[in-house]
């Protein structure tokens, strides 16, 4: 998979989210793995965009590099920052006739493949979480 860099200032999917998420890389608590479920939570929605526009003409996919965006995060950026740096266009393999750069079979086994990190994130994150109530609790 090949990414270039692009310039994310109109109107990203990655721009719904809010500059210093409280996940983010500096929570000590959390750790990187907070980082790493706001990045994965934006890819996501990143890749859902791109195969709802898989029939569109001229659109052109969009991925998120996942290691350079946590290495930025972990670094001290906010984690939408750090994933609006390491956004990138898609080059495909096969060219569209249609100018349409998403390969409906390449997306969706990334974000099978992102849904699938995102989960293990999230029950890593949630027995965190049960650790620190039960001590809380005195359990």
């Amino acid at each position: 998979m090949t990414i270039r860099a692009v310039d994310t200032n109109n109107g990203s999917a990655a721009a719904n989210f809010r500059e210093g998420d409280t996940m983010g890389g500096g929570n000590e608590l959390f750790g990187v793995h907070g980082a790493a479920l706001a990045i994965r939570s934006q890819r996501l929605a990143l890749l859902a965009s791109n195969i709802a526009n898989a029939a569109t003409p001229n659109y052109k996919a969009r991925d998120i590099d996942f290691e350079k965006a946590l290495d930025l995060a972990t670094k001290g950026d906010a984690p939408s920052a750090a994933t609006k740096a390491a956004m990138g266009y898609r080059v495909p393999v096969e060219a569209s006739l249609d100018g349409n750069t998403v390969e409906l079979n390449t997306e969706q086994t990334a974000f099978a493949e992102n849904a699938m990190h995102y989960r293990t994130t999230l029950s890593f994150l949630q027995g965190r979480i049960s650790t620190v109530m039960q001590a809380l609790k005195g359990e």
